[in-house]
């Protein structure tokens, strides 16, 4: 379980959409196993294939409180709510620069578990955001898409004053 390489923004492949997993097999459990250990090595609390150049529609969370990690593979919002929500939200591909986001306030996800058995999960709160986050990544929208113009802006300007360091 290497810790892998993970791309910074604004690599173009951070903008491309990944390819659906299908039925996840070894390698599929060897990406994920990676993904774990690259997001912890980050820190972070969500990654994708697309993080580290794989480019795999494989997700995996661990947010604080959780007994284990989550591991989604072709996840899609199947539903979300009308409700709204802000929250802080960054990348570990653009690590120190965060922002505010609204999303929907809940969502309705379904995906295929490592075992290729079909899923779905209801979320709301930070978990929520956290999968559209991450789903969004998956389809090529960096979470700076997000924003507002002025808000991408500065974001931007921080991060490229953070790497001039």
């Amino acid at each position: 379980m290497p810790v892998r390489a993970i791309l910074r923004w604004p690599d173009p492949l951070l903008a491309t959409p990944a390819a659906p997993v299908g039925t996840p097999d070894a390698e599929t459990r060897a990406l994920a196993d990676d993904l774990l250990e690259t997001m912890r090595a980050a820190p972070g609390v969500g990654i994708t294939g697309p993080h580290v150049g794989a480019m795999l529609r494989v997700v995996v969370l661990e947010l604080p409180g959780d007994a284990s990690p989550a591991v989604y593979c072709d996840p899609r919002v199947a539903w979300a709510s009308p409700e709204t929500a802000r929250y802080t939200e960054g990348s570990v591909s653009m690590p120190g620069i965060t922002d505010e986001v609204e999303r929907p306030a809940s969502v309705r996800v379904a995906y295929v578990g490592l075992d290729g058995t079909a899923r779905e999960e209801t979320a709301g709160g930070f978990r929520a955001a956290c999968l559209q986050h991450e789903i969004d990544q998956l389809d090529g929208i960096f979470w700076l898409r997000r924003l507002t113009r002025l808000r991408r802006e500065r974001a931007v300007k921080r991060w490229e004053k953070a790497r001039r360091g």
